[in-house]
């Protein structure tokens, strides 16, 4: 296990699906259950919390480095779509969505920003929906602002300034 290299340094910004964007704080060896065991140390500042994930479990949590520039401006792009709702329960469509977002995957969480963001002009959101569409923008704008290396309140602005400039069109015609 020793020999293999491993896949983030001490500093380095990671995407754990489930908590989204944290950064490797250090590298620890413990001892547990007679097995040493190689830790790496995520510090998630936005819920004061402190994660141990095995080294070699890194891969089957899908933990991973920050999106690509390529990725980044796909997700970018899909905030720019017409969005898409579907006509089934809301608790399916909820279901899915925490799904999307649980899933780390960059344009997935775009897709449910565009998908449940209202204009200031548009019928009011239950509360569930706020507080998923809250979860979904919150999570891209930390992995935004750690690649465009900003805060997360002006990469939450951005976000909010591509769908208020094309959300508009699609609601005039709806």
């Amino acid at each position: 296990m020793a020999a293999k290299a491993l896949a983030f340094d001490v500093g380095d910004y990671v995407v754990y699906p489930k908590h989204g964007v944290g950064r490797v704080v250090e590298l620890q060896s413990e001892e547990i259950a007679g097995m040493s065991l190689e830790l790496y140390v995520l510090r998630f500042e936005k819920e004061r919390m402190t994660l141990r994930v095995p080294v070699n479990k890194v891969e089957a949590i899908g933990m991973r480095k920050l999106s690509s520039d390529k990725t980044l401006r796909e997700a970018l792009d899909t905030l720019k779509g017409k969005p898409k709702v579907k006509r089934t329960m809301w608790s399916r469509r909820a279901q899915e969505y925490e799904a999307k977002i649980n899933s780390g995957d960059l344009v997935s969480i775009a897709e449910v920003t565009r998908d449940l963001f209202r204009a200031d002009d548009q019928p009011e959101q239950s509360y569930s929906e706020r507080q998923i569409f809250e979860a979904a923008s919150s999570r891209l704008a930390r992995e935004l602002a750690a690649m465009e290396k900003t805060d997360e309140p002006a990469a939450l602005k951005k976000i909010l300034a591509i769908l208020n400039e094309h959300a508009p069109k699609y609601y005039e015609t709806a």
